[in-house]
């Protein structure tokens, strides 16, 4: 048996007989802010890591693969972006990787907790890089729907990057069919919505299914597709929603010639052979779109809650 070589442990719990443990050697900051638990730790096989509510979020090791899944595709489908906003996004890697794209004019990032971009400011500069003082970067603490609700802006790109609708969580009223409604009237012509759309494992299925489906009462065109992020342990989703812009149509030379001209530089996961393969969907992900109807509205939200439960709040 190898030496444990960590003294303590996190331990994340997806169901009430399953659980994963990540050794932690370090623990850089543990804090209760106004709206959730927040840590940033040392694992002793991912690097550093942001937890939020005892759930991963992200990881140095990996966090290339959630973030370029995010920002890439969508930003690639979008003609010129030039008008960037991202909801969530405390680590600041999405930022990082939105204004990698030269077309970027201005980029909002929308968080509603100020204490965790300043904890990742401070804690995890490989992420962001900078470029939260970056002068394209308008960076505002605040709640994301009532900012796109007030914005006299449209934007090319909308990101959400924001934790899975956790009830009593903050982020549970930016998954509904009323929200996406609005988000659609902040966007330009030919614009995008990306987003993450929680766990694709087989039996798991609830929460990508209601918001694609969710998505797809809103806009014509809707992509869902999973991605092994080691680190969250479980198969993840990302989605991409726009009111006529297609990017199934992009080919792997089209994608590439853009990243070039917009000189994106060398990406880890995302190119054009990996944009086509975004829409090879597994059949079972496919199947559960059909099998799992749910749409998640203002009086009835989606609310996922860990350890194996799960309901509507009313």
């Amino acid at each position: 048996m190898a030496d444990i070589i960590s003294p303590h442990w996190h331990i994340e719990f997806y169901a009430p007989d399953e659980a994963h443990m990540r050794g932690i050697t370090k623990i850089y900051a543990s804090e209760q802010t106004k709206y959730q638990k927040v840590e940033v730790i040392q694992s002793s096989h991912y690097g550093k890591c942001l937890i939020l509510d005892g759930h991963m979020q992200s990881a140095q090791l990996d966090e290339f693969i959630y973030h370029e899944n995010l920002v890439h595709p969508a930003m690639v489908a979008c003609p010129n972006p030039k008008k960037v906003v991202i909801i969530g996004g405390g680590e600041g890697a999405t930022l990082y990787e939105v204004l990698r794209h030269k077309t970027v004019e201005k980029c909002w990032m929308i968080d509603i907790d100020q204490r965790v971009v300043e904890l990742c400011d401070e804690y995890m500069p490989e992420w962001h890089r900078g470029t939260f003082k970056d002068k394209r970067t308008i960076l505002s603490y605040e709640d994301g729907r009532k900012f796109l609700e007030n914005s006299k802006e449209k934007f090319d790109v909308i990101i959400i990057d924001i934790p899975e609708p956790v009830e009593e969580g903050p982020a549970y009223m930016l998954y509904t069919e009323e929200f996406y409604k609005m988000v659609a009237t902040k966007l330009n012509d030919g614009g995008m919505v990306s987003l993450q759309s929680g766990c694709s494992a087989e039996k798991e299925l609830r929460c990508l299914a209601a918001v694609h489906n969710t998505l797809k009462k809103v806009f014509p065109i809707v992509y869902s597709w999973p991605a092994n992020v080691p680190s969250f342990d479980i198969p993840w989703s990302f989605t991409m929603a726009s009111m006529k812009t297609d990017p199934k149509l992009l080919k792997r030379d089209q994608v590439d010639k853009i990243l070039k001209e917009r000189n994106v530089g060398e990406l880890k996961y995302y190119d054009g052979e990996t944009h086509e393969g975004l829409f090879f969907v597994p059949k079972y992900i496919r199947d559960g779109f059909v099998k799992l109807t749910e749409i998640i509205r203002d009086n009835s939200p989606l609310t996922y809650r860990f350890m194996g439960e799960e309901k509507n709040a009313k």
